[in-house]
């Protein structure tokens, strides 16, 4: 019951559809923006309407309580930098009773099927599952098809694969990337047993608010979009665009990528 009331609060709405940000690429790459812009940045995150903020553990230190207002916190337990010898490998560097006195509503874990840490990083994924069981916290895994064995990494078949090891090692919700052909997402939604999120992709892709909708025309329960918002020079608005199609009725979201591909026929 307690997990059931805290995967609630990761929907704002409470519709089972979510607009995750992910802020926690200042491990990874760098910072995301300098320290007297962070509180600003997450108050545009919180009043665009996003469900939960990402982020490491130690950052929780740099928010404002008082910013969050109604906006779910996730902590993120994996790592790994840019510098690494294997840009793919993540390690644990945190847990998930650490993450609950921090005030967290959820954790999330990276994992790279594909990589050359995959076993180790498979091993994480189940070790926080059975801590996230024991204190009834939910658990989003990050997992991606990406590694000198993968090919295409937004293949149907590959990313069915994936959200379903997700599943069967114990995540609520699930991130990974968006099929190619799109329409194909309809069927790896079809074959997942938890809510499955998209990345929000290259900032050289298709406009974020057409991706957002292409996903969720798809049967996607939302998007985690962490980068395209925080380079944004507009974050505010660009998150409010986001939430009000992710929070959209199905039938409004398939109709207006319908109208839009007839346009352009």
């Amino acid at each position: 019951m307690r997990k059931a009331l805290r995967l609630r609060r990761l929907s704002r709405p409470q519709d089972e559809r979510y607009l995750f940000v992910p802020l926690d690429h200042s491990v990874s790459d760098g910072p995301v923006v300098p320290r007297d812009r962070w509180n600003d940045l997450v108050g545009a995150v919180v009043v665009g309407g996003a469900d939960a903020l990402i982020v490491h553990k130690g950052r929780i230190r740099a928010i404002d309580p008082a910013v969050l207002g109604g906006c779910a916190l996730i902590v993120h337990l994996s790592a790994g930098t840019a510098h690494m010898a294997d840009t793919n490998a993540k390690v644990l560097v945190g847990e998930v009773d650490e993450a609950l006195r921090l005030g967290a509503d959820a954790v999330s874990v990276h994992v790279n099927i594909g990589s050359d840490t995959e076993a180790r990083q498979l091993a994480d994924l189940g070790t926080v599952s059975a801590a996230c069981d024991a204190w009834n916290v939910p658990l989003v895994a990050m997992i991606y098809p990406r590694g000198p064995r993968i090919d295409d990494t937004r293949d149907p078949a590959l990313l069915a694969h994936v959200v379903n090891i997700a599943a069967d090692l114990g995540a609520d919700i699930v991130k990974t990337n968006l099929a190619s052909p799109a329409a194909a997402m309809a069927d790896v939604i079809a074959q997942s047993p938890i809510p499955v999120l998209v990345a929000g992709g290259p900032a050289s892709s298709d406009s974020l608010a057409g991706h957002a909708r292409t996903a969720m025309a798809a049967g996607c329960a939302g998007l985690a979009v962490g980068r395209r918002v925080f380079t944004s020079p507009a974050p505010m608005p660009l998150v409010a665009e986001l939430a009000s199609i992710v929070h959209a009725p199905a039938e409004q979201d398939l109709l207006h990528v319908l109208t839009e591909s007839a346009s352009r026929s």
